[in-house]
């Protein structure tokens, strides 16, 4: 029998989180293994938890989100953190990919929906509102065009490459690692240098530059030299 998905909840609302965690066991097949509404209670109880992935609120009454998130982080706690929010603003957004979230929801999409993207999120993959794919669209579009892409890609090693290959398929770090036979923390410190090299501030902005660079002829051309080499 598999273990079950294991989530843990940060709302400042108690109705929100008990709703959330009832919506998450009864209907997604879930374990909510803990909840809170206290900012200061965060890191202890992920220590305590492990779970397999944060949901975290935007808004909370002591601080915000990103700032409980940063705090994590400076932690050494890499838990994978998805944003459940009121908030539809396109900075909001793009604030929170920068720091480096999964995925970001808002509160009145469908309970099925939430489920769906929760579940696909503790997956590995990365998840965003419906209604907010145009806002992610505009924000990707200050992202480096054209050649510029090819050069960029052209400082990464073949190693990195395959990683980029794999982080555009949504797959989590662990996943890779058993694709490519190598360490986690190998592929932690490719996926680091990737960022650093092609200039991203999240694994979404990752997916769609390997997306739009394979579109574009510089992609293209790279493509069809590799299949020609691979005839060889």
């Amino acid at each position: 029998m598999n273990a079950l998905t294991r989530v843990m909840l940060v709302d400042d609302h108690s109705l929100c989180r008990s709703g959330l965690t009832e919506l998450l066991e009864h209907r997604g097949g879930l374990k909510v293994v803990g909840a809170t509404g206290d900012p200061t209670q965060v890191v202890a109880m992920l220590r305590e938890h492990q779970p397999d992935l944060l949901v975290l609120d935007l808004r909370l009454a002591a601080t915000d989100g990103l700032s409980v998130l940063r705090q994590i982080r400076a932690d050494g706690c890499e838990t994978p953190t998805v944003i459940l929010t009121m908030s539809d603003s396109e900075d909001d957004m793009a604030a929170a990919l920068r720091a480096g979230v999964r995925g970001y929801l808002l509160k009145d999409m469908e309970p099925e929906e939430v489920i769906d993207a929760i579940s696909r999120a503790a997956r590995g993959e990365m998840v965003v509102a419906s209604a907010m794919t145009l806002k992610l669209a505009q924000i990707l579009q200050s992202g480096p065009k054209g050649s510029v892409k090819g050069d960029l890609v052209a400082s990464l090693t073949e190693r990195e490459r395959q990683v980029l290959e794999h982080v555009a398929r949504g797959q989590s770090n662990k996943v890779i690692a058993q694709a490519l036979d190598i360490s986690h923390n190998t592929v932690k410190l490719h996926v680091r240098h990737i960022m650093d090299k092609l200039n991203l501030r999240s694994r979404v902005e990752a997916a769609v530059f390997a997306f739009e660079y394979r579109s574009s002829p510089d992609g293209v051309k790279a493509a069809s030299g590799a299949a020609q080499k691979n005839k060889a």
